[in-house]
């Protein structure tokens, strides 16, 4: 347990150590902190540029995640193989292969909503690295069947929102994002739109499913990356005036002369726009759940972030007692594209742990009979290994893992190789296979077949970098749950993994890996 190397220093806050690795274990400061030192570190930057350097760096074009070492992680488990029969496939070497795996999965309170692959991109709120590689990144999902969320703030940061007596009545952002994906969708997958404080104000979601066809609305308590409203910067004073007169916190506050004066001076370069924390009251979300779907929302969903455990049961409750279609938890450790950064490592309850509790609730709903909720968790996944894990781990409960840094690192990558590619420009890295799209993208020629040579040339070239990021997660996990002999994801059960330490074992209930199988082996060898 501990942190990784340089806590008072990270890429994240653009900061480092003079004496290196030669650092205080607890404060992460230098052995020997140097009279005539610029401030490499932290402390040191925080001296200079004080609030500034709460932040991940440069905003907008960056996302980050924990560098916190917690105790234990999904590398604490591994997936358990067999060599004898079959699950949801005719036990033969001819029919049991890893590309007869089925994949799908479905949420809904009745299971109406599929998904080709059991993924939900988790919500993509107002930060410019969403807004900027939305297009990509919403083709993406619908090409390939998965899930994706609008996140919060998206219609007040619009510039070309109109907002009539308090509510929003047109926004070109939001119609823009709803459109990218509902264009490419092909009958998997869906699209919902977030609500946190202000949006519920704005009637933010009640637009989208009037004015924009959405069926799909996700309530926001939290995130895993933070335990306070979201943020974004602005870069200029106008905008700063624009935001706070939507109702939003901005500090420092532009409204103030001497802080307006300082801003034109070049004393700061970017005000800091706040959303406000919720107050979770049961009355008053079943009301809201009910008001959702009077509005014409066929599905509600709820995500929560990684609160303390009474949070986590209110959560499982009230998403039972509502008849929810959707409970994404958010573990502490994943992504955001601004949090403060030590927030990200120190606050809440890590994905493994709280995934751990969720199970246990969920159990004790079981038990008495009522409504479970289709789950999706969330926080710091990224590979196929983990998806099987979380999968395992909260199994029955568990249809699809929540991700958000990894698809959009696939839309960044692919946006970039690909235009470099239509450009002639083909990135050094990428040459040796050659110089087209269908070359240089191993999925791009599927795609291209799969889509038409019209509708492929219109696609946003990031999407292909999705598409083929998750098609790679598909073939990794048919390999895996073959490996296990579970040929659909509804066979997965927790016996499917085990666990490396008698410590994993006692958080999660997961068997430690000497005891699997205890009983069977006794049976066999006897």
């Amino acid at each position: 347990m501990g942190y990784s190397r340089g806590m008072n220093a990270s890429a994240a806050t653009q900061t480092r150590l003079r004496t290196g690795d030669d650092q205080c274990p607890f404060s992460g400061m230098c052995v020997t902190c140097l009279d005539g030192c610029p401030g490499l570190c932290e402390v040191g930057k925080s001296a200079v540029r004080g609030k500034e350097i709460l932040y991940p760096q440069p905003f907008g074009k960056t996302t980050s995640a924990s560098q916190k070492d917690y105790p234990v992680d999904y590398s604490h488990f591994n997936i358990m193989g067999t060599a004898v029969g079959a699950f949801g496939v005719d036990p033969d070497p001819d029919k049991a292969i890893f590309p007869a795996v089925n994949l799908e999965t479905a949420v809904g309170a009745n299971g109406e909503l599929k998904l080709d692959l059991p993924v939900i991109i988790a919500a993509m709120g107002s930060t410019n690295v969403a807004a900027n590689n939305w297009s990509h990144l919403a083709a993406g999902a619908a090409i390939s069947g998965v899930g994706i969320v609008v996140g919060e703030n998206v219609c007040a940061m619009d510039p070309g929102v109109e907002i009539k007596n308090g509510r929003v009545v047109h926004s070109p952002e939001l119609s823009r994002r709803v459109k990218d994906f509902q264009e490419w969708f092909r009958g998997k997958g869906f699209i919902a739109v977030q609500a946190n404080v202000e949006d519920t104000r704005l009637g933010v979601q009640e637009y989208a499913i009037e004015k924009l066809n959405v069926e799909a609305v996700e309530l926001k308590w939290g995130q895993g990356a933070k335990d306070i409203g979201g943020e974004v910067k602005l870069n200029s004073l106008e905008r700063a005036l624009q935001l706070k007169s939507r109702g939003y916190i901005v500090l420092p506050d532009p409204e103030n002369p001497q802080v307006q004066a300082a801003f034109r001076a070049g004393a700061f370069s970017e005000f800091e726009r706040h959303s406000r924390i919720g107050m979770v009251e049961y009355e008053s979300f079943l009301a809201r759940v009910e008001e959702l779907r009077k509005a014409g929302a066929r599905y509600v969903f709820l995500k929560t972030g990684a609160y303390r455990p009474a949070d986590l049961a209110r959560a499982v409750k009230f998403a039972s007692d509502a008849r929810l279609d959707l409970l994404t938890v958010d573990g502490a450790g994943g992504g955001t594209g601004m949090s403060p950064w030590r927030m990200m490592n120190e606050w809440g309850i890590p994905t493994v742990y709280i995934q751990a509790l969720l199970v246990k609730y969920l159990d004790k709903l079981a038990a008495r009979g009522a409504y479970v909720p289709p789950v999706a968790i969330a926080g710091g996944f990224a590979l196929e290994d983990l998806m099987f894990k979380g999968l395992a781990i909260g199994a029955p409960y568990t249809k699809a893992i929540g991700m958000a840094r990894s698809p959009l690192s696939a839309a960044m990558v692919g946006k970039t190789v690909g235009e470099a590619v239509r450009s002639g420009k083909v990135p050094n890295e990428y040459k040796k296979y050659g110089d087209a799209l269908e070359q240089v993208f191993i999925g791009a020629a599927e795609l291209k077949e799969k889509l038409g040579s019209e509708a492929f040339a219109r696609l946003p070239v990031g999407a292909i970098g999705v598409y083929t990021y998750f098609e790679r997660l598909a073939q990794g996990l048919r390999q895996f749950m073959c490996g296990a002999r579970k040929f659909a994801l509804s066979y997965i059960t927790r016996d499917d993994v085990a666990a490396l330490t008698k410590e994993a074992a006692e958080i999660t209930g997961i068997r430690y890996i000497m005891d699997v199988d205890a009983e069977q082996v006794e049976d066999i060898l006897s």
